[in-house]
C-alpha cells in the first residue's frame, strides 16, 4: 500500500506539473477578454430576467437591480481572468461565498455557476505558478465543501428538504437525507473538480505547444546553423579544389618551360612542344577556375534553395591515364596501372570517392615535379570489391629525394589528409624505406563515405 500510495502521488503530481519551471506568458487585455466578460454578463442578465419572471426569487428580498449588479460583479472581472487569474479566482470563490449565504436562489442560477466555474479553470490554466495555482484552487474546494458541510450540519439546508418532503418515503438504496447530502456532494465535487481538472489540461496544452514553438525555433536556428555550414564547407572545398587545379598547371607549365628554354636555341620543334603544352595548360587553368570562382559566386543562393548543384564537372579515376601522361617528359618518366578483382571496378567508384582519389594523385605528381629530384614515378589504382572490407587505393611512389630550396606550404598534404579523412580511410605519406617518397590513400567503399564526403 505505501509504494501504491507514493506511485499516485507522484502522477498526480506528475499531472499537475509540479516540478515544471515554465510559466505560461501573460497575454495582454485584448478583444476576447472583454467580449467573454461583456457576453456572460448578457446572457446572466437574461437569465435572471427570465427566472425573476418564472418566480424563481420570491424568498428573496433584494431588489432586481441587486440581483442584477450581482451578476454583473461576477460576469465582468472575468475580463482580467487571464492576466490576474489567481486573484479572480478568490474574488470570485467569495462571491459565491457571499451571495449563497444572503440569496442562495441567486447563487444557484446557471448563469453564476458558470462565472464561478470559468474563474476557478482560468486559475488553474492561466496560473504562473503550478503548485501556487494547485494551492490556491484546492484551498477554494476545501473551502467549499466545508461551507456545504456546514449548511448540513447547522444551516438550514437540511432543514429545508425536511420541511418540503416530510413525508417521503425512500425508493432506493439509501433514506432521503443521506441520499440528498451524498448528491450535493457528489454534484460539488464534480463541478470544482471539473474546473481544476479542465484548467490543469488546458495548462498542459499551452505548455505543449510552447514545447513545439521552442522546437520549431531551435529547428529554425539549426537549419540556418547547418546551410551556414554548408556554406563553409563548399568554400572550403573550393579552396582545396582550387589549390590542386592551380598546382598542378603551374608546375606543368614550369616544367615546360624549362624544357623549353635548354632546347630552344637547337631544337625548336621541341621547344614549340613544350610552349604548346603550356598554351593548353595555361587555358586549361583559367577555365576550370573560372569554374570554380563563378560556383563560389553561387553558393550563398544554392544553399538557400537547399541544393549545391550549380558545381562543375569534376574529375575522377578515368581522368587518371590522361593526369599520368601530363607528366611525362624528358625528366620524369611516369607510368600507370590499375589493379582490380573485378571488371569496371573503377567506373562503379562514388563519385566523391573517385574525386578524391584524382586530387590526391594530382597533387602527389605535382609535388613530384616541384620538390624532388626523381627520375621515376608510378600511379595505381587499385579497387578491391570482394574483400571483408572493400576499398578503392591509389599510390603514387618516385625514386627521387626532396630537393633543396623547394619545401612548400604542406597545404596539399594537408588537403589530401583532409579528403580522406572525411571518408573515414587511411592515409600514408612519407619516406619509403628504400628511397623515394610515397603518397597511399586508401577510403572503404561502404560503410565510410556518407555520401558528400570529399565533394
Amino acid at each position: 500500500m505505501p509504494s501504491r500510495d507514493v506511485a499516485v502521488t507522484r502522477r498526480l503530481a506528475a499531472f499537475f506539473a509540479l516540478e515544471d519551471d515554465w510559466s505560461r506568458p501573460m497575454p495582454p487585455l485584448g478583444a476576447s477578454d472583454v467580449a467573454t466578460g461583456v457576453g456572460l454578463e448578457a446572457i446572466g442578465i437574461l437569465t435572471l430576467e427570465l427566472a425573476r419572471s418564472a418566480g424563481a426569487f420570491e424568498d428573496v428580498d433584494s431588489p432586481w437591480w441587486v440581483i442584477y449588479l450581482v451578476m454583473s460583479a461576477a460576469a465582468l472581472p472575468l475580463v482580467w481572468r487571464r492576466r490576474f487569474p489567481l486573484a479572480v479566482a478568490v474574488y470570485l470563490a467569495t462571491h459565491m461565498f457571499v451571495t449563497g449565504v444572503t440569496m442562495a436562489p441567486v447563487m444557484g442560477q446557471l448563469s453564476l455557476q458558470i462565472c464561478y466555474f470559468v474563474g476557478l479553470f482560468s486559475a488553474m490554466a492561466w496560473g504562473r505558478s503550478r503548485r501556487t495555482a494547485l494551492l490556491v484552487s484546492g484551498a477554494i474546494l476545501a473551502f467549499m465543501l466545508s461551507w456545504l458541510a456546514w449548511q448540513f450540519a447547522v444551516g438550514s439546508g437540511l432543514q429545508q428538504f425536511v420541511d418540503e418532503n416530510d413525508d417521503a418515503e425512500s425508493h432506493g438504496f439509501l433514506p432521503p437525507i443521506p441520499s440528498v447530502v451524498l448528491l450535493t456532494y457528489v454534484v460539488n465535487v464534480v463541478y470544482f473538480l471539473g474546473a481544476i481538472v479542465g484548467g490543469q489540461v488546458a495548462w498542459r496544452s499551452a505548455r505543449q505547444r510552447g514545447a513545439l514553438a521552442t522546437q520549431a525555433a531551435t529547428i529554425a536556428a539549426q537549419s540556418d546553423t547547418l546551410r551556414r555550414r554548408a556554406v563553409v564547407d563548399e568554400r572550403l572545398r573550393i579552396a582545396r579544389e582550387l589549390h590542386d587545379v592551380v598546382g598542378h598547371h603551374v608546375s606543368v607549365i614550369g616544367v615546360q618551360a624549362a624544357g623549353a628554354r635548354r632546347v630552344l636555341d637547337h631544337d625548336q620543334a621541341a621547344a614549340s612542344d613544350a610552349l604548346g603544352t603550356i598554351e593548353e595548360s595555361s587555358r586549361e587553368a583559367v577555365t576550370q577556375m573560372r569554374s570554380l570562382l563563378g560556383t563560389l559566386r553561387e553558393i550563398e543562393q544554392d544553399v538557400d534553395g537547399g541544393s549545391l548543384s550549380g558545381r562543375a564537372p569534376e574529375p575522377g579515376v578515368d581522368d587518371l591515364p590522361a593526369l599520368v601522361a601530363s607528366r611525362n617528359d624528358d625528366r620524369l618518366t611516369t607510368t600507370y596501372d590499375v589493379v582490380t578483382d573485378r571488371d569496371g571496378g573503377p567506373g562503379r567508384l562514388p563519385r566523391p570517392v573517385a574525386l578524391s582519389l584524382y586530387r590526391t594523385a594530382q597533387e602527389a605528381l605535382a609535388n613530384i615535379v616541384r620538390h624532388s629530384t626523381a627520375r621515376r614515378a608510378s600511379v595505381t589504382l587499385r579497387v578491391v570489391e570482394d574483400a571483408s572490407t572493400p576499398y578503392a587505393e591509389v599510390e603514387v611512389l618516385d625514386d627521387g629525394r626532396p630537393r633543396s630550396g623547394t619545401s612548400g606550404s604542406g597545404l596539399g598534404l594537408l588537403g589530401i589528409r583532409e579528403r580522406v579523412a572525411s571518408h573515414r580511410g587511411e592515409c600514408d605519406i612519407g619516406p619509403r624505406a628504400t628511397h623515394g617518397f610515397r603518397v597511399r590513400v586508401r577510403v572503404p567503399l561502404r560503410g565510410g563515405e556518407d555520401g558528400s564526403a570529399g565533394a
